[in-house]
């Protein structure tokens, strides 16, 4: 069983039941939970891109934790230089780790890391799990090659609605036609006022335009994928 819990935003925890994965820790400030970065221990981070409220606590976490942060080859040069231990990849290669393989996707957004620095590419990934497989998306706009993605035979996929910064409801119910998951979780939606969304008004259309099963988290909740 993998237990998939929304912290807030684009920060997900998921249990694979032998390993903790963090995603996108942006814990520290995020108005959409109350979590104290302190009270996770994973062992792998996954960082999709360098805005601010992507790394988050990455670097904090990972030191305490000794927790390997998997990202682009950019930011992994970046978190190095900082003596945190970290993966590179870049878009379309494929890893095995520990706890199952990741692929790195394409996203199409920006990547500059908090102090101004470059991030290189922003990234989705496909996380090859227990033989379930989760696509996370990350920051992005609606792109065609999701249809490529969806050939991967997607178990659950995490899409950004919020707009403005990232693609809105209407073009997520479009990337779910392309994707063709069993079940689409929303995210990067209600943080702040320029992406607060009705999640529920997006799972409508979810259900009536695709045959994915829309999955409505509220932060902290979980969702248990067998």
């Amino acid at each position: 069983m993998i237990e998939i819990t929304w912290i807030g935003h684009s920060c997900f925890e998921i249990k694979t039941g032998s390993h903790t994965l963090l995603l996108d820790p942006f814990i520290t400030g995020n108005p959409a939970t109350d979590r104290a970065a302190d009270s996770f221990s994973p062992d792998f981070i996954l960082l999709s891109h360098g805005h601010e409220d992507h790394v988050g606590d990455t670097i904090s976490i990972a030191k305490r934790c000794r927790a390997t942060v998997i990202t682009n080859y950019e930011i992994f040069e970046w978190l190095t230089k900082q003596d945190v231990k970290a993966h590179g990849m870049q878009m379309g290669g494929e890893f095995g780790f520990p706890f199952g393989r990741v692929k790195m996707t394409i996203a199409f957004h920006g990547s500059v890391l908090p102090d101004g620095t470059y991030g290189g590419n922003p990234a989705g990934f496909i996380l090859k799990l227990n033989g379930q497989n989760i696509y996370f998306a990350g920051d992005t706009a609606l792109f065609s090659d999701m249809k490529l993605i969806g050939e991967e035979g997607l178990d659950v996929a995490i899409l950004p609605i919020g707009d403005n910064y990232t693609m809105g409801p209407s073009d997520s119910v479009r990337a779910t036609k392309f994707l063709s998951p069993k079940q689409v979780i929303p995210c990067h939606f209600d943080t702040w006022p320029p992406i607060a969304q009705d999640a529920q008004a997006w799972a409508h259309e979810i259900r009536s335009q695709t045959m994915a099963q829309p999955i409505v988290l509220a932060p902290g909740e979980s969702f248990q994928l067998n």
